[in-house]
C-alpha cells in the first residue's frame, strides 16, 4: 500500500490525458449510485483526491481521510474537508458515534485481508449504532488495470472481512453492469453494504 502514498500517485489520480474523460461526465453514474444509497455523514477512508467525497455533495459533514498527504492537499484545495489519519485523530472531527457511516471506495484492493479488518475496526468506533459500512472494489479487469492492487476483493472474501469486523452484511451487488461484465469491464465493481451493530 506505500506505492499509494507518494506524489505519482497522486498525479495519476489526477491525469485526465485521455480525451473522453475531459470530454464526458465520467462520474455522472457513479455519482448518482452513491447519492442513492442516502449515506448521511460519511467517513470517508481512502478519500484520495476526493472524488467521492464531491460525488456526495460538499458539505461539512463528509469527511475524508487518505494516508497520501498529497492527495490530500488536493482534496482540501477542492473545497472539501480531509485529513491525513493523525490529523484527523487531533481533529474535531474525531469523535465517537459521529458519523452515518464509513465509506471504503477502491481501497481494500490495495491491502491484505487482515488489514482492511484492522482498518476498519480502527475507524469503527466513529460511527453510530446502526451505521452503514459500504465497501466498493473493482472486478478482474479493474484490478488487472492497476499494478497498486494487492489482492482480489470479490464477494466473497468482503462478506468475510464484514464478518471478521463485526458487521452484518445487509447486501452485494455488481454496479453498473451485471457481474459477468467484470473480466471485460474495467470499470465495473464489487458493492458490498453492511451495518454496525
Amino acid at each position: 500500500m506505500d506505492s499509494t502514498k507518494d506524489e505519482d500517485y497522486t498525479k495519476r489520480l489526477l491525469d485526465r490525458s485521455v480525451w473522453w474523460k475531459r470530454v464526458l461526465d465520467v462520474q455522472r453514474l457513479y455519482r448518482i449510485h452513491l447519492q442513492r444509497l442516502s449515506l448521511g455523514s460519511v467517513l470517508e477512508i481512502g478519500c484520495g483526491i476526493g472524488r467521492n467525497l464531491i460525488n456526495l455533495g460538499k458539505a461539512t459533514r463528509n469527511i475524508g481521510i487518505d494516508h497520501n498527504p498529497n492527495s490530500v492537499a488536493v482534496a482540501v484545495s477542492r473545497g472539501l474537508v480531509a485529513f491525513t489519519p493523525e490529523q484527523f485523530l487531533s481533529s474535531h472531527y474525531a469523535q465517537p458515534s459521529r458519523f452515518d457511516s464509513l465509506l471504503l471506495s477502491h481501497v481494500a484492493e490495495h491491502m491484505r485481508r487482515d488489514e482492511i479488518v484492522s482498518l476498519l475496526n480502527e475507524y469503527l468506533v466513529y460511527l453510530r449504532p446502526g451505521a452503514r459500512v459500504v465497501i466498493i472494489t473493482p472486478q478482474e479487469a479493474g484490478h488487472r488495470s492497476d499494478p497498486t492492487h494487492a489482492e482480489f476483493m470479490d464477494f466473497e472474501m468482503l462478506s468475510g472481512i464484514m464478518q471478521d469486523a463485526g458487521l452484518i452484511e445487509l447486501t452485494h451487488y455488481s454496479f453498473p453492469l451485471a457481474r459477468l461484465f467484470g473480466k471485460i469491464f474495467k470499470y465495473n465493481e464489487f458493492v458490498v453494504i453492511g451495518q454496525k451493530e
